[in-house]
């Protein structure tokens, strides 16, 4: 089966996961090497114009909510830290498989997505506490570091008037963590790379997406009746 196109939108977020091959931490100092990766994201995202509002990164994967300025722009970024951490590494296959990505509904799963992405750390028994984590967006959202490469989204902004205001009620979100439902829906249209969102925000990809954005329901398709079975009746 010919494999999908990569699902794109103008003026969307996308949120995108991609794993590595060998883990960062296996050459020794894995935090070197996430200091770097984290340096070279942030120069590749300026120079392919993708505004990254969120962003983790583990000693397996590099998770990313982003809105590219075009169709290429995560896949330009994906490709230019796989060429950066080949000729590191020394080795010929970076990342396991093509990286997945999934259009996200604004107002409704953004920032899910974002505390999703952020307690990955958690998950893994990398850290207590997800601000705690340096390597991701998660400390410059509640206020312990620095923007750096952040392009905050305006469900972000919308969490308080003030930047102290933002930062506290994020970091009550983030504490509650993701419902488990929420997380497997995120992780369904990740895996399935279809449109993450409402029936309606589906709807309305159709003519501006760069394929369907959402699977085709499972089985033959509904018989229509004939003109001559309906007159029988």
């Amino acid at each position: 089966m010919a494999r999908l196109p990569r699902l794109y939108a103008p003026d969307l977020p996308h949120l995108a996961q991609a794993r590595f091959t060998v883990p960062l931490s296996a050459g020794g100092d894995g935090g070197a090497m996430l200091d770097q990766v984290a340096a070279w994201l942030e120069a590749d995202a300026r120079q392919h114009g993708v505004a990254v509002h969120g962003w983790a990164l583990t000693f397996d994967q590099l998770l990313l909510m982003a809105t590219p300025s075009g169709p290429g722009g995560i896949s330009a970024v994906i490709q230019s830290l796989g060429r950066r951490l080949a000729a590191r590494l020394h080795i010929g296959r970076v990342f396991a498989g093509r990286f997945r990505s999934t259009l996200v509904e604004p107002g409704a799963w953004v920032l899910p997505c974002l505390i999703w992405l952020e307690t990955v750390p958690l998950r893994q028994g990398l850290a207590g506490d997800a601000e705690l984590w340096r390597w991701s967006s998660a400390p410059a959202h509640v206020g312990a570091a620095a923007a750096g490469l952040l392009h905050d989204h305006a469900d972000y902004w919308a969490c308080g008037n003030t930047p102290f205001d933002r930062q506290a009620n994020y970091r009550a979100r983030m504490a509650e963590g993701v419902a488990p439902s929420a997380a497997q829906r995120i992780e369904q249209a990740l895996y399935g790379q279809w449109a993450l969102g409402g029936p309606a925000f589906v709807q309305s990809l159709e003519g501006t997406s760069s394929r369907r954005a959402a699977a085709s329901k499972r089985g033959r398709p509904r018989k229509q009746p004939r003109a001559e079975d309906e007159n029988a009746r």
